[in-house]
């Protein structure tokens, strides 16, 4: 026997032995069209066909890169036949590895092959994944560009192995010109440069910083924070970057803080020439630090050829001084706050908060951090009784916006505090300011768009939804809620290329595995929806119990298993829970069609304030309980209906 060193490509065809057993004739047609399709590329590209496994091949090649020209190729040309509208689907998806292999007959054997084959399954139907491996030998040779997917554990593979996915150029998300012209731009992560790596905070502080204040340029559409953080210990290329954000512009530069002293090195790149627009460094005091982001935000504004309007103009240079540890405290407590939602992480964020209040009563964003940290805490019901905390983040909130009528955060932190008062008039006008005062706030645009759907305003709740996305395009959160608005509009055709999405961004996220168990309830495939939620309670432990059983229980009620799914929902009854579940736990006993046990759910948590109500509003299989008569009684005490 031989051995040599060779590259492999495994193919899978997606979904063949599902349509196999509908229909026998047509599977053996679109794997007869497969090979023919296969046939030429292979040649042109020197690829020896080894065997076919019978939905798939194995090919070898002499090298890395004629396997990634050969897969890339091949994966063109079968997404343009997927372009004809007449074309029964065809999907494949394709792995390559390089190791040593062994001749036996016309077959070949060895590690190379097994690794292919598990690398192949990690692939979206369509696209090609490869190990580091096949990576190495042809990241600098080919126009492509290449996502790291990290480690994975392959099964027969002792050690994990590094995974790249290829950014097939028709995959590549494209962000449509929005209808105003607006330009869109991306603040990455500002380099760490001091000394002390306590400091990162404060670097992290500074990029969330520019970010809000090149935001208030009407005409400049800003990247989310959320879908910028990804990027702080990236080695991608702008160009990857600005493809995979969607942007044409993008900030970058570095941080050294000495004690008062600073110096700020920013960077304005095109993405498309990769070339510099602008350039600047900064060594200021941090007295100073406002007018330092007032002058980038001007330069990046002239650089891109953006006209600042005069109310724009005016927030921007009639900012308050700041109080250099008044500030610190703050953007500590705003790491802290993103940082996580646990009991310690939060009440953390709370005590900078407070800090910098004392330290400074004039600083309005510190009483804005107090309004949320308070309201987080309450709504995760660490804070003891409603009645106890909502009075305390309400007066923050109000005062911030005493202290700044323009600071959108604050009024973004009112509206929260509204919705949760059932103040829907209320909370809609403070969302709309917000966003008026900051376009690119994702985060209002996301939470705005619940409460449409709470008012019952699908289409415009969609709108808003689609916004956050666009603003936060790599956010596990917006996704997901952008999933389920679609989904519940009947949109799921447009909501599985998200879900892919999702899929290539967190493989291993609960929140992926959570959005795609929805598409399968919303497509009545319930079995294929709890064994999703199981993969999701899995990935999440404890806390994934809590929020994705009573999911299982209302496919368990759709299947006709009504024992099974009373179980459930009455064992999840006895467990104390946040808001979360009360809607679970309604919409769970009306699949079964105890409306009195779901309305007293219901009527219970919209008297304390805690039922989350999308579903309930939004979902066309709870129509008929929406036309019981106790819906209105729910609506009246949400102050939803006169």
């Amino acid at each position: 026997m031989t051995r040599r060193l060779a590259a492999i490509m495994f193919t899978d065809m997606v979904g063949s032995t599902q349509l196999a057993q509908r229909n026998e004739k047509a599977t053996l047609e679109l794997l007869r069209e497969q090979e023919e399709l296969a046939q030429p590329v292979l040649a042109s590209h020197h690829g020896r066909l080894v065997k076919s496994t019978g939905d798939g091949m194995l090919v070898e090649f002499g090298n890395a890169l004629e396997a990634i020209q050969c897969g890339v190729e091949f994966q063109r040309q079968l997404h343009e036949r997927g372009s004809r509208n007449d074309e029964p689907p065809l999907k494949v998806r394709i792995g390559i590895h390089i190791g040593d292999v062994e001749d036996r007959g016309a077959d070949i054997f060895g590690d190379a092959v097994n690794v292919a084959a598990r690398v192949e399954t990690l692939a979206d139907p369509g696209g090609i994944c490869l190990s580091s491996v096949v990576w190495e030998h042809v990241r600098n040779k080919t126009p492509y560009a290449f996502e790291r997917l990290g480690p994975r554990s392959l099964k027969g593979v002792l050690e994990p192995v590094e995974v790249y996915r290829v950014v097939l150029p028709w995959t590549t998300v494209q962000v449509p010109p929005l209808a105003n012209g607006n330009q869109r731009l991306a603040v990455l992560p500002l380099a760490n440069m001091s000394s002390d790596p306590e400091n990162e905070y404060f670097a992290d502080g500074m990029t969330e910083e520019l970010i809000t204040v090149l935001s208030q340029l009407q005409e400049i559409q800003v990247i989310a924070r959320t879908s910028a953080t990804p990027y702080k210990t990236t080695s991608k290329p702008v160009s990857q970057i600005g493809a995979e954000l969607g942007v044409s512009t993008i900030l970058e530069g570095s941080v050294r803080k000495a004690a008062n002293q600073v110096r700020i090195t920013v960077q304005l790149i095109d993405v498309a020439s990769q070339g510099h627009l602008w350039a600047s460094t900064y060594d200021r005091k941090l007295d100073d630090i406002f007018a330092v982001q007032t002058e980038v935000a001007e330069k990046v504004a002239g650089a891109l050829r953006v006209k600042i309007g005069r109310a724009e103009r005016h927030r921007l240079e009639d900012r308050p001084a700041v109080h250099p540890d008044s500030y610190l405290a703050y953007l500590k407590g705003r790491s802290l706050l993103y940082s996580g939602w646990s009991r310690d992480t939060l009440l953390a964020a709370k005590k900078q908060f407070e800090l910098s209040a004392s330290i400074d009563p004039e600083n309005a964003r510190a009483f804005s951090g107090l309004a949320d940290a308070n309201t987080y805490l309450g709504w995760l019901k660490f804070l003891g009784s409603r009645a106890e905390w909502a009075p305390h983040g309400r007066a923050f909130a109000a005062h911030a916006l005493e202290l700044d009528p323009t600071l959108a955060e604050a009024h973004c932190s009112l509206a929260n505090i509204l919705w949760d008062d059932w103040d829907y008039t209320g909370a809609e006008r403070q969302y709309k300011r917000a966003i008026s005062l900051n376009p690119s706030y994702a985060a209002a645009h996301r939470l705005y768009s619940d409460l449409l759907q709470d008012e019952g305003r699908p289409e415009e709740a969609l709108r808003e939804m689609a916004l956050a996305a666009e603003l936060d395009p790599l956010s596990a959160t917006v996704l997901n809620a952008y999933v389920c608005i679609l989904c519940r509009q009947g949109r799921e055709d447009a909501a599985q290329p998200v879900i892919e999405r999702m899929g290539r961004l967190f493989p291993d996220s609960d929140v992926y595995i959570a959005s795609l168990a929805w598409w399968y309830y919303t497509k009545s495939d319930f079995p294929s929806c709890i064994r999703e939620l199981e993969r999701a309670i899995e990935l999440r432990g404890a806390e994934g119990e809590f929020v994705y059983r009573p999911a299982i229980a209302w496919c368990r009620a759709l299947m006709g298993e009504r024992d099974a799914a009373r179980r459930i929902l009455d064992e999840a009854q006895r467990r104390t829970g946040r808001r979360s579940s009360e809607e679970g736990l309604a919409v769970g006993y009306a699949f079964l069609g105890d409306f009195d046990e779901s309305f007293r759910i219901m009527l219970q948590a919209a008297e304390g304030h805690s039922l989350s109500f999308q579903m309930v509003r939004c979902d066309r299989r709870l129509e008929p309980l929406r036309q019981d008569a106790r819906f209105t009684q729910v609506l009246k005490k949400m102050n939803l209906a006169p």
